[in-house]
């Protein structure tokens, strides 16, 4: 595979939410894995038929991506569509909620923006804002965790 096509796949899934990506061309096969925010490189051996004989490319390979933080513990607020992940109202406001905000059930902690529609995403469980997962403007997929509420 072409080493610019190799890096500008590597580039769109640093800054995506891609998680994985593997394409098989007739020149291989390459698998990008994100872990941790590290995209890692895995291209399989490639077979080409010869006379009797097979002949075997070299793999490329990237160092392991570090282990992943551990999951946080409490109530994790979940994302019910894909979007983008805001924390106000408006680029100027002040954001729903910040980290040690009490919340009621229903109070909007986030809006997740989809197909030009503003989502108001209210809270499911009474609590103490713990942790927001997203920053502001982030993508975020379905099931995604948004923040933690304990």
């Amino acid at each position: 595979m072409d080493l610019r096509k190799l890096k500008t796949l590597i580039d769109l899934v640093s800054e995506s939410n891609v998680s994985e990506l593997e394409i098989t061309e007739a020149e291989g096969k390459v698998r990008i894995v994100k872990g941790g925010g590290v995209p890692m490189v895995m291209q399989a051996p490639v077979v080409m038929p010869q006379a009797p004989q097979a002949v075997a490319a070299p793999v490329a390979a990237v160092a392991s991506a570090p282990a992943a933080p551990p999951e946080p513990s409490g109530h994790a607020v979940t994302s019910p569509m894909v979007g983008t992940f805001y924390r106000s109202a408006s680029p100027g406001a002040k954001a729903f909620v910040e980290v040690g905000s009490q919340v009621k059930v229903g109070d909007t902690i986030c809006i997740i923006e989809a197909m030009k529609i503003l989502n108001e995403i209210e809270a499911d469980k009474a609590g103490t804002v713990l942790q927001i997962l997203c920053e502001n403007g982030q993508a975020v997929e379905y099931g995604q965790p948004l923040l933690i509420i304990e």
